[in-house]
């Protein structure tokens, strides 16, 4: 095998693409991009740079295929799963598109929004709504998050019970392959039969398949109406059921169905300290609901009550409270959208992001649950998530009088595979929007079959043959399956 080029050879050549001020070497300044959002993982790298255009993401990948260097690309670095950082070998060259931050084009006619990868989510979400438009993915971290990374972990969050995953919003793509070519899909083509679809590689694949530096997205008209209720049910069972009944109700309005744990709003509203529960009392189980439509805003809240009224009669719902103003439902959505911070802040929760199907949710969170508390009884039940998809955030967070390196160290692999099995039990998935990166990587062995690992790493070997692009995320094992 080559030698690799010395750390002062490869900087040498990185900053003749994309000059001095785009590579980034003293520790202070690639410190938050070598580390990932939960400080879980850390690495090394001898450069981080920060292209400004597609032509130098493709002239870096072109010179590190040609000497053997692996490369790291990196959005908005809020992975949870160790997929974004570079390992400790101090191999691997970061590659961050933030300075890639342009919107390129609004067609209000075609409803499309074409970006730069690295445009925020919440830069995204303002740009449409300066063209009167919505762009609807919605997560807690869209300040930071970026599109290339949204993509690359085919992000969901908070409204894809209407709206769908990034997979659903993206009409084209533009990708630097890692021996440097640029695959382009820009056109925002809501039909094209010319074969496969090839953008949809890249979805989902965490940056292991080639480096997203622009994309077609989808927009949506604005809604003229909203309505928003935090309501106290019997259980997620009833959860499940009034779910089913606001469907019914509300068809294609129902936009958001979030079930939050008693211990998660305990937890939140003690992070936050300047806000009280929408509810008077507490309550074990709560779900934040949305409706939003084109119809008038008294339409929607008459439909929003006669939700509640069928909950209620049916012993579904034991309290809601509906948001009278913009700032009340801003103060709602608050507290669901503070909770992973709130865990962060905290320490000790064992972040287990799982998906099952919507008719299994309820006997999977009881089972899930009593077994976690039949190993530590005190153990703060923090499970909150998009019910309406059947993904659940089960986070079991150590007790109050436990340190989180004490818990973490004893718990966190045995919870970590108890509630991963009893998921894939009901035909549900280890990670419903996180990804893979490292965290889960190893995991797959257990939950893919041999077909499916075997034809990912076809496709890995196809577009990387050298292994030089995120290696060893997303999949298992430092040599691929014979």
């Amino acid at each position: 095998m080559t030698a690799l080029p010395s750390p002062d050879h490869i900087l040498a050549a990185m900053q003749d693409i994309v000059g001095a001020s785009g590579c980034l070497t003293d520790a202070a300044d690639t410190e938050s991009y070598v580390t990932d959002y939960r400080r879980l993982y850390r690495g090394k790298s001898p450069v981080v740079v920060l292209p400004a255009t597609t032509e130098q993401v493709s002239a870096v990948m072109a010179w590190c295929y040609a000497h053997d260097v692996p490369v790291v690309p990196q959005g908005g670095n809020t992975s949870l799963m160790g997929g974004a950082v570079p390992d400790d070998s101090g191999t691997a060259v970061v590659i961050n598109l933030r300075r890639m931050n342009r919107v390129l084009a609004i067609d209000t006619i075609n409803d499309t929004m074409t970006v730069q990868a690295g445009v925020t989510l919440a830069g995204a979400r303002a740009a449409a709504e300066e063209s009167r438009r919505l762009f609807p993915l919605r997560i807690g971290s869209e300040g930071s998050c970026q599109i290339g990374g949204n993509l690359s972990t085919n992000a969901g969050g908070t409204a894809v019970l209407r709206y769908g995953n990034m997979r659903d919003l993206v009409l084209g793509m533009e990708v630097v392959l890692p021996d440097g070519r640029v695959f382009s899909s820009l056109r925002g083509l809501r039909k094209d039969n010319t074969g496969y679809d090839l953008k949809h590689l890249f979805v989902g694949a965490e940056g292991t398949l080639g480096i997203i530096t622009a994309a077609v997205l989808k927009l949506m008209p604005q809604p003229r109406a909203s309505a928003v209720a935090f309501i106290a049910v019997e259980s997620p069972d009833a959860a499940v059921k009034l779910l089913g009944e606001a469907r019914q109700l509300a068809g294609p309005a129902v936009t958001a169905f979030e079930l939050i744990s008693a211990p998660a709003l305990d937890l939140v509203l003690e992070y936050l300290g300047d806000t009280a529960s929408p509810l008077p009392e507490r309550h074990d189980w709560m779900v934040l609901v949305e409706l939003t439509s084109g119809a008038d805003e008294e339409a929607l809240n008459a439909t929003l009550m006669q939700i509640l009224e069928s909950g209620l009669e049916r012993g579904w719902v034991k309290d809601a409270a509906v948001a009278a103003s913009g700032a009340d439902a801003q103060t709602f959505w608050r507290i669901r959208e503070e909770i992973s911070d709130a865990q962060t802040r905290t320490g000790g929760s064992i972040k287990c992001d799982v998906s099952v199907p919507l008719s299994r949710i309820a006997e999977f969170i009881g089972n899930a649950s009593a077994r976690v508390l039949a190993l530590e009884p005190a153990t703060r039940m923090v499970i909150y998530g998009h019910m309406g998809d059947g993904n659940v955030h089960f986070n079991p967070l150590r007790p109050k009088d436990r340190s989180a390196a004490d818990f973490l160290g004893q718990w966190y692999k045995p919870v970590s595979d108890l509630v991963d099995g009893l998921a894939h039990a009901e035909n549900g998935s280890i990670s419903a929007e996180h990804g893979i990166g490292v965290a889960k990587r190893d995991d797959l062995r257990q939950y893919k079959s041999q077909v499916e690992l075997e034809l990912m790493w076809q496709v890995k070997r196809a577009l990387d043959p050298k292994n030089l692009l995120n290696p060893g995320r997303v999949l298992p094992g430092l040599d691929s399956p014979k």
